[in-house]
């Protein structure tokens, strides 16, 4: 009997860790499925560890346990080959204070991320002012929140999906001949 005990509960523990593994590794497909239903005021984080967890029912959030930028790059290059939608980029305006002698790695972090970024329009906030945009949007948007293993601050990025097949310049055209 306590040999079948034993062998229930290394049972259980293993399928709990492949669970876990089988979970993070899946981001990946679980993002592909999300992207296909958002669109324009839909907002897709890529997130520190210590970013909240939300309480809005509109904000799923997947831990990737995968490295920051290694997720940057891939949602980044994923959302570039939708059809449907394109990416705003925010960031916090703090990053830009944030010392390397308080917070060891993050020069090379922006380094890359900025190579990352290279030729894309990009806007800084505070950081409680991009939560408080999520939080109004999540009143009426879905917000997917992919949280990675990165543990300096202030190295989130926001982006907001626009459409991708209709600028903001033919909206403003169509919308002035509404008026007349």
């Amino acid at each position: 009997m306590r040999v079948i005990r034993i062998l229930t509960l290394l049972f259980l523990i293993a399928g709990t860790q492949l669970s876990a593994q089988k979970n993070t590794n899946n981001w990946r497909a679980e993002f592909q499925k999300e992207l296909q239903l958002m669109g324009h005021r839909n907002w897709i984080l890529i997130v520190d560890a210590a970013y909240p967890l939300q309480s809005k029912s509109a904000i799923k959030t997947i831990f990737t346990g995968d490295d920051q930028l290694t997720v940057v790059r891939e949602v980044l290059n994923t959302v570039d080959d939708a059809p449907h939608v394109f990416p705003e980029v925010f960031l916090d305006r703090e990053i830009d204070y944030v010392p390397e002698q308080d917070a060891k790695g993050i020069e090379q972090y922006k380094r890359k991320l900025w190579e990352m970024l290279y030729g894309r329009t990009v806007i800084k906030d505070l950081h409680e002012d991009l939560i408080k945009k999520i939080d109004t949007a999540a009143e009426t948007f879905n917000v997917l929140v992919l949280k990675t293993d990165m543990t300096i601050p202030y190295t989130s990025v926001f982006l907001r999906l626009n459409c991708g097949y209709w600028s903001t310049e033919q909206e403003a055209k169509m919308r002035q001949k509404m008026k007349k």
